[in-house]
């Protein structure tokens, strides 16, 4: 069992790509029984080939966020993005959660997201509050996200596929606490 400091209230999960971090903190906002505000990913699939993401909030909206097929000057590999789609959905979703008691979830914090300075400022605001947040973020070096990773009220959990029972069973439990 992991302990923590009393002050951490912000949980990241980070790794390498497709290790699962989207898949954990779903199961682990599944499980976990107290109101939830945010969003997670998933991918969108074309004929067996991953062809974009798309954002779903805990409130039920949900929206395409990054595509191959899109029109944007704003690109990461082989997707471009709607920013639109993420200040309209997640961003909103968030700010809502930041207006009461609840867990903030943010799935994730990575180079797509990070084009959105509306983002990026709801980010901060979120781990800021008073609320609980769990969230992923990039594994790699950002400016950005080096700062969010060095924060006091943080605590990092990398995820590899050897310790993906025991960190959700950690996280579960930290995030159960009062």
């Amino acid at each position: 069992m992991l302990s923590t400091s009393l002050e951490v209230k912000n949980f990241l999960i980070t790794g390498f790509p497709g290790c699962g971090k989207t898949t954990l903190i779903k199961e682990i906002s599944s499980i976990i029984p107290i109101n939830k505000k945010g969003f997670f990913t998933e991918q969108i699939k074309e004929k067996g080939k991953r062809a974009g993401f798309k954002i779903i909030t805990f409130s039920g909206k949900e929206g395409i966020f990054a595509h191959r097929d899109f029109v944007s000057p704003s690109r990461v590999s082989k997707y471009s993005l709607s920013i639109s789609v993420l200040e309209d959905i997640g961003v909103k979703e968030i700010e809502e959660g930041l207006k009461q008691s609840c867990l903030i979830v943010i799935d994730e914090i990575g180079k797509m997201e990070l084009f959105s300075e509306k983002f990026r400022k709801i980010v901060i605001a979120a781990f800021e509050s008073k609320n609980r947040v769990l969230g992923t973020i990039l594994l790699s070096s950002h400016p950005f996200c080096d700062e969010i990773k060095e924060r006091r009220d943080t605590q990092i959990f990398v995820l590899e596929k050897r310790n993906y029972q025991q960190l959700k069973q950690d996280l579960v439990c930290l995030l159960q606490q009062p």
